[in-house]
């Protein structure tokens, strides 16, 4: 037996989302059904969409930022009851068996890692994500939110919060270290919060001074406008760490310059440009560059956690399902402070 829900979608690349009935499938033992409350707009969303990365099985029902509360549980399931508060991000399933997986790392999953949406299972069920009254979940994948963050502030987390937390708890940044966020988006509003919680300086690097009021009220001491080239001289060698969270095309050698010897530039934003850069800009500092990709379930909760105990929410827009198309086309021009949430009571 399944279970039919309401859900918006995109019927075929690039066309506009419209509302659809989506399957949800029969509870196993270990699947929770959360009814979702909220579901957050991320980029991908709009680049899975509207086939920007690859091709895809349409219908497609993006949403990998969830929130909701527990409706029913499988008979195994030891970790969820009904009535808990709950979410998803934007993986459903793994091999469980490889080193990522041993490791908690289960975005790195090379026996298969089942994303939110647009993804397949073993068995051959398609995924569909949160632009929906419902989803099933094994509870292995499904997160606690913690009570004091509002569900449609805490919907974002599930995707921006972790994809810059993650990072920078891996590079151990903390007090006595010197950050740059480059961007401030749904990702950079979030890394900054996080970064400056965890002890950080933070300096935030964006093409212009629009949003510096907003950069010192998240916790940044400074806000740099990188359209005036001078900027990259007077901050040269000046951060340990520069956490890059646009998709968008840089010059990579003047935010290497940035760096102090042996300084970090992590990248969380995925360009569909080719991003051209010189070896030399890392030769002669001991520089790297690196690139990170969400995280594992168990370091998401530790986000959500850490959120909770510091006081740290996405900043959001709450807008009904009839505005999905509209919002999409704000994200695209950059025209949303910072994420835009969709209140799944309107689907």
């Amino acid at each position: 037996m399944t279970t039919t829900v309401r859900a918006w979608a995109a019927p075929g690349a690039g066309e506009p989302l419209e509302p659809i009935t989506i399957v949800r499938r029969d509870l196993r033992p270990d699947d929770i059904r959360i009814r979702i409350a909220y579901a957050g707009i991320c980029h991908s969303d709009i680049h899975t969409v509207r086939g920007e990365w690859g091709d895809k099985t349409y219908p497609i029902a993006p949403g990998h930022e969830i929130a909701g509360e527990v409706v029913e549980v499988g008979s195994e399931v030891r970790t969820f009851a009904v009535g808990d508060r709950a979410g998803v991000g934007c993986m459903v399933d793994s091999c469980g068996e490889c080193e990522a997986c041993a490791d908690g790392e289960e975005q790195y999953c090379t026996g298969g890692v089942v994303w939110t949406y647009a993804s397949t299972y073993p068995d051959g069920e398609i995924t569909q994500g949160g632009y929906s009254q419902e989803i099933v979940v094994t509870e292995r994948f499904a997160l606690r939110i913690p009570e004091s963050i509002p569900f449609e502030n805490a919907a974002p987390l599930l995707c921006a919060g972790v994809t810059t937390y993650s990072p920078l708890e891996h590079w151990g940044i903390g007090p006595g270290s010197k950050v740059a966020v480059v961007g401030m988006g749904g990702l950079g509003h979030m890394g900054v919060q996080i970064a400056h919680a965890l002890g950080a300086e933070v300096t935030v690097l964006s093409q212009t001074d629009r949003k510096a009021a907003d950069s010192k009220r998240f916790g940044a001491v400074a806000h740099r406008a990188t359209a005036d080239p001078a900027v990259f001289r007077e901050l040269a060698e000046s951060f340990d760490f520069i956490l890059n969270t646009v998709s968008a095309e840089i010059n990579l050698g003047d935010y290497l310059g940035l760096l102090r010897r042996n300084g970090v530039m992590v990248n969380v934003g995925m360009p569909s440009e080719h991003l051209p850069m010189k070896v030399q800009s890392l030769i002669g500092r001991r520089r790297s560059m690196a690139g990170s990709n969400i995280g594992g379930i168990a370091q998401t909760q530790r986000m959500l956690d850490f959120c909770a105990e510091h006081g740290i929410a996405a900043e959001v827009e709450v807008i009904s399902a009839d505005q999905i198309n509209e919002a999409y086309d704000r994200v695209v021009n950059s025209d949303v402070r910072y994420r835009f949430v969709i209140d799944t009571d309107t689907l």
